[in-house]
């Protein structure tokens, strides 16, 4: 029995991809600070999960979701890392994202001919790609088996997967789970579902 256990421990310890319901005593996958304090103190090590899926669902475009991602991709592109937009519903506004400290010299915008078809495999191929560093996506939904090849992909290079949702099609197998709305002067977070925590916390960012 103590091998059994000694056992689950040493895998539990070596995938961070595994999720517990309860909250470690110490929790190590790796994380990016979002670049919001409040948010970060809510987030199981203190920050985005990276080499892993985070699945934001939102009621609209345009309310706020990507000053809520500014920092990151400061810290991104500032690492020498690719950030990539795929297949964006609006092209991005490039002297906004300069104003905003983004070196836009490693974004990149990626369009796909017909998102049925081609969507979910330029996905895995540019999440599993060792420069990404941060994936912009709005597939609204994916089946569960795409939204697992995605999740393994980033796993092996360490990328950061944003995935923008509609939340149909419910629990997925995404890290990180929260849904956005706009309240006074900002928005509100409620963390859905969390590695290595519990979901349930809200938080209001003035963005």
């Amino acid at each position: 029995m103590a091998r059994k256990t000694e056992a689950l421990a040493e895998l539990l310890d070596r995938d961070p991809r595994i999720w517990r319901g309860r909250r470690p005593h110490s929790w190590r996958a790796p994380v990016i600070p979002s670049g919001h304090a409040a948010l970060d103190a809510v987030l199981p090590a203190g920050g985005w999960p990276a080499g892993a899926l985070t699945e934001i669902i939102t009621p609209a475009q345009g309310i706020g979701e990507l000053r809520l991602l500014l920092p990151l991709m400061r810290r991104i592109a500032g690492d020498g890392r690719r950030l990539v937009w795929v297949a964006p519903p609006f092209e991005p506004y490039a002297p906004a994202l300069v104003q905003a400290g983004v070196e836009i010299g490693r974004m990149l915008v990626v369009a796909v001919a017909d998102r049925r078809r081609d969507l979910a495999w330029a996905l895995e191929l540019l999440l599993r790609h060792p420069e990404t560093g941060l994936v912009l996506a709005w597939p609204r939904t994916l089946p569960p088996s795409v939204w697992r090849r995605l999740q393994l992909a980033a796993a092996e290079s360490g990328a950061l997967g944003m995935l923008f949702s509609d939340g149909a099609a419910g629990g997925t197998t995404a890290a990180l789970r929260l849904s956005l709305g706009v309240c006074e002067g900002g928005l509100e977070l409620r963390i859905l579902k969390a590695r290595g925590g519990f979901g349930g916390a809200r938080v209001q960012l003035m963005l």
